[in-house]
C-alpha cells in the first residue's frame, strides 16, 4: 500500500520528461539542414550524407550505450539515473547553440546520444513503484509521453524555428529539460534498493546482458519484438513526407499536410492507450498486444493503397490504435517478465533494441521506396508485422502466463 502514497505523482513528473526528451531528440529534423548549412558552406550531396549522420549518429551511440546505463540504475537507482541523463541531456542540447562548425555539432548529437537514458530509466522507476495491478495503466499512460514527443517534435522544432530561430529552439529545449532535472530531483521518489550480488565466482561483465534475467528467452524474444516495431515503423518515416507530396501532386502547402498526417498515429495513440493499458491490466496483457498486431497489420498494409491524403490521414490515425496496443504492451511484458533488480538493465537494453529497429528500418524504408516506390514501403510494413505476430505466436508461450 506504500506505494499508493507517491506512484502517480511519479507517473505525471515522468511523463512531462519523456515528452520533453522525444521532442529534443526529434525536434532536429525540420530545420536540421539548414542548421547544417548555418555552420559550413557544402554541395548538395556533402548535405544529405552530414545530414544523414547527424539524424543517426545519436541512435547509434544508443545501442552501445544502453547496457551500460541499464547496469548502472540497477546498482545504483533509476531516479538516480534519470537525474544523471536529464542534466547531461539538457546541458548537451544547450550547447548545441553555440556551435560554430558541423563537427562540433556531431559531437553533441553523439553526446546526446549517450545522455539517452531517461525515457528508458523513467519506464524502469514507474514500472517499480507503481502497484502491480496498475502497471499496465501506468505504463500505457507514460507511453503517450515519449511516444507524442517524437511525433510532435518535428512539428514543434519547425514552429519554434519559424517563432524564434534555431539557435533559440536549443536553449529553450535545454531550459525545458533543465526544468525537468529539477521537478525529478524535489518530486520524485524512490524506495528501491539494490540487492547485494552473487555471482557464485562469476564475473558477468555488462556486455553479457541476457545473464541478468531468469528467464533469457522471454527477453529476447521482447527485445526482438521492440525491433521489429521500429523497424516498421521507421521505414514510413523518412518517406511519409514524400507520399504525401506525390498523393497532393506537388501542390498546395505540403509540409503542413505533411505535418498533420505524421502526428495522427500520436494523436490516436495518445487517446486509445490508457484504455488499452486497463483492459490489458484485466484481460491480460498478451491479449492486448496480439490485438495490436491485428489492427496494425489490417491499417497498414490499406496506406500503400491510397489515392488522397484523406485517406491516408484516416488510416494513420487508425495505425496509432494499433500503436497504443503494441508498444505499451512490450513494455509492461519486459516489467512483469523480469525481476526487479533487473528493470533497469531489461529497459535500457529494450532502448538499444529500438535503436537498432530505428537505423534498420530508416534505411530499409529509403531502399525499398527507390525500388517498389513509396507504395512498397507500406507493404513491406504490413508483411514485417505479419511475420512477427506469426513467429512470436509460436516461438513465445509465457506471453500466455502474463
Amino acid at each position: 500500500m506504500e506505494n499508493n502514497t507517491y506512484w502517480k505523482r511519479n507517473l505525471w513528473v515522468l511523463l512531462f520528461g519523456t515528452f520533453i526528451t522525444g521532442v529534443a531528440f526529434n525536434e532536429i529534423i525540420p530545420f536540421m539542414p539548414l542548421y547544417i548549412v548555418q555552420l559550413g558552406s557544402f554541395d548538395k550531396n556533402q548535405l544529405s550524407i552530414l545530414s544523414g549522420i547527424v539524424y543517426a549518429i545519436s541512435f547509434f551511440i544508443v545501442i552501445f550505450t544502453s547496457p551500460m546505463w541499464g547496469r548502472f540504475a540497477d546498482r545504483h537507482g533509476r531516479k538516480r539515473l534519470v537525474l544523471q541523463t536529464s542534466l547531461g541531456s539538457a546541458v548537451t542540447i544547450l550547447l548545441m547553440a553555440f556551435c560554430t562548425n558541423v563537427w562540433q555539432f556531431i559531437l553533441l548529437r553523439a553526446l546526446q546520444g549517450f545522455f539517452d537514458g531517461v525515457i528508458p530509466n523513467s519506464i524502469a522507476l514507474v514500472a517499480t513503484s507503481t502497484p502491480r495491478k496498475k502497471v499496465g495503466y501506468a505504463l500505457s499512460v507514460l507511453s503517450t509521453g515519449y511516444t507524442s514527443g517524437f511525433l510532435i517534435g518535428p512539428i514543434f522544432g519547425g514552429y519554434l524555428v519559424k517563432l524564434l530561430n534555431i539557435r533559440l529552439t536549443f536553449i529553450l529545449t535545454g531550459i525545458m529539460l533543465f526544468l525537468f532535472f529539477v521537478l525529478v530531483f524535489f518530486m520524485v521518489e524512490e524506495k528501491y534498493k539494490p540487492r547485494v550480488e552473487n555471482n557464485n565466482g562469476v564475473n558477468h561483465k555488462w556486455y553479457n546482458f541476457l545473464h541478468y534475467f531468469p528467464n533469457p528467452h522471454f527477453v529476447a524474444w521482447m527485445f526482438f519484438i521492440s525491433i521489429a516495431l521500429q523497424i516498421v515503423t521507421n521505414a514510413i518515416y523518412p518517406i511519409i513526407t514524400l507520399f504525401v507530396k506525390e498523393l497532393m501532386h506537388n501542390q498546395g502547402d505540403v509540409s503542413v499536410v505533411a505535418g498533420i498526417i505524421s502526428a495522427m498515429p500520436g494523436i490516436s495513440m495518445v487517446m486509445t492507450a490508457p484504455l488499452f493499458g486497463r483492459i490489458g491490466d484485466r484481460k491480460g496483457v498478451h491479449f492486448i498486444l496480439f490485438l495490436g498486431f491485428i489492427v496494425g497489420i489490417l491499417f497498414i498494409t490499406p496506406q500503400g493503397f491510397v489515392a488522397g491524403v484523406w485517406s491516408l490521414g484516416i488510416l494513420r490515425f487508425l495505425n496509432g490504435i494499433a500503436n497504443a496496443a503494441l508498444f505499451p504492451s512490450v513494455q509492461t511484458l519486459l516489467a512483469k517478465g523480469t525481476p526487479e533488480e533487473s528493470t533497469g538493465m531489461a529497459f535500457s537494453l529494450n532502448q538499444g533494441a529500438q535503436a537498432i529497429g530505428i537505423c534498420i528500418g530508416s534505411m530499409m524504408g529509403s531502399y525499398i521506396s527507390t525500388i517498389f516506390g513509396y507504395n512498397g514501403v507500406f507493404f513491406f510494413s504490413g508483411v514485417v508485422l505479419l511475420i512477427t505476430l506469426v513467429v512470436v505466436k509460436l516461438k513465445v508461450p509465457e506471453l500466455k502466463k502474463l
